[in-house]
């Protein structure tokens, strides 16, 4: 078996694991992916969209186009495919208008939410805006008119957007507001003044575990929603870092049931939105050291694979010489370091690899075996790998 085969059956071990996470029943409501071609070079693509949904159980999904390379003028024509996306899905890809609001977004978005789009985008770190401009006021206002959701960028990039935000919310309070990526860019002043504030949601479609697990204590579960980021995330690894958070935070299984689907579910049908309750989780976190230096040589490894370049610092080899350890979570470790290698036989490989859209793909598949395995060094102990039975 090559690496790529190894990496393959890899995900779908984990895909597996992430199933028995899920309570059961339980829908599951995608509230963040993207459709088409980004101009740095991500595809989201229907046919495989679809497939993932399918494979997966996810019902339903707000969906947007991404920063495509035909965006000017106003996104017209990238909102166009957008809604023939959603035509297509028969229902279960419900349409967002993205905007730019250097080019006629008011304009552009009556367009759309006439033609049947059912949200607004917004990026302001693509096209280069803050939460403070004045001219989000009227895409505000349309989207308190029309009661529909607005869905703005929240994470790596940005300035602090909590007071902007919070203003234009308390301005406009009709218009309900998705927070994209746990608010990352501003977490704590978000969840100052958006936590307990019925009709503002946050998303969970961010990389890093301990940034969900700091999200949870601050933000009441009523206010939370899935999200995977397609084709950025990816699974298995979105819902594994969604639901093995969440039960380490201390969700029950009703409140990941809402975090699945339920939430969005009120949010998309114009149902009656949960009333916040109460942050849940821990104001500190205890680790091994083990899975410390684990989780930190991995959190080394990320930028170089977001940059596309090579393992020069060999952290995968520090990870992987960690996993000798024995530290009460041999299990886990062990299906750590069989990731790890993996990914490591994939890296050594890219640069031998001629064709772009291979070499990519595999940079991505080494990116999922990583995600996977700090992930799983994070939250050791959630649920099991059953990696012992597979290897069997």
């Amino acid at each position: 078996m090559d690496a790529r085969e190894k990496a393959l059956a890899l995900m779908d071990r984990y895909d597996g694991e992430a199933r028995r996470l899920v309570p059961a029943g339980a829908d599951i409501f995608d509230a963040h992916l993207h459709l088409g071609h980004d101009i740095d070079g991500m595809v989201g693509d229907y046919d495989q969209l679809e497939t993932i949904m399918a494979t997966h159980g996810i019902s339903r999904a707000f969906m947007f186009c991404l920063d495509e390379p035909d965006r000017h003028p106003g996104f017209t024509a990238a909102n166009d495919r957008t809604l023939a996306f959603a035509e297509r899905s028969g229902g279960r890809l419900i349409p967002f208008v993205r905007l730019d609001l250097d080019e006629s977004p008011v304009e552009e978005a009556r367009r759309c939410l006439d033609a049947g789009a059912r949200g607004i985008k917004l990026h302001p770190r693509a096209q280069k805006f803050t939460a403070a401009d004045k001219r989000l006021a009227p895409v505000f206002e349309i989207a308190a008119e029309r009661r529909v959701p607005i869905l703005i960028h929240g994470g790596r990039g940005l300035p602090p957007i909590a007071e902007g935000l919070r203003m234009l919310v308390d301005r406009y309070p009709e218009a309900s507001l998705i927070i994209a990526h746990a608010g990352i860019a501003d977490m704590a002043a978000l969840a100052d003044c958006m936590a307990g504030r019925k009709g503002v949601f946050f998303d969970t479609s961010t990389w890093s575990p301990i940034d969900l697990l700091d999200f949870y204590r601050q933000i009441p579960p009523e206010q939370v929603l899935y999200a995977s980021d397609y084709p950025y995330g990816q699974q298995p690894s979105s819902l594994l870092i969604a639901l093995k958070t969440a039960r380490l935070a201390g969700y029950s299984e009703d409140q990941l049931r809402a975090m699945l689907a339920g939430n969005a579910n009120a949010l998309a049908n114009g149902d009656a939105l949960p009333e916040p309750t109460k942050p849940i989780g821990s104001d500190t976190f205890v680790q091994t050291m083990q899975l410390a230096r684990i989780h930190q040589y991995l959190s080394m490894a990320m930028p170089l694979l977001w940059t596309r370049q090579p393992d020069t610092l060999g952290v995968l080899g520090l990870a992987i010489n960690v996993c000798a350890e024995r530290d009460g979570h041999a299990r886990e470790v062990e299906g750590i370091r069989e990731l790890l290698e993996t990914a490591r036989e994939l890296w050594t490989e890219v640069p031998t690899i001629e064709d772009e859209a291979d070499r990519l793909n595999t940079m991505r598949l080494t990116h999922r075996l990583i995600h996977v395995a700090d992930v799983e060094a994070v939250t050791a102990g959630v649920g099991s790998t059953d990696s012992e039975k597979h290897r069997a």
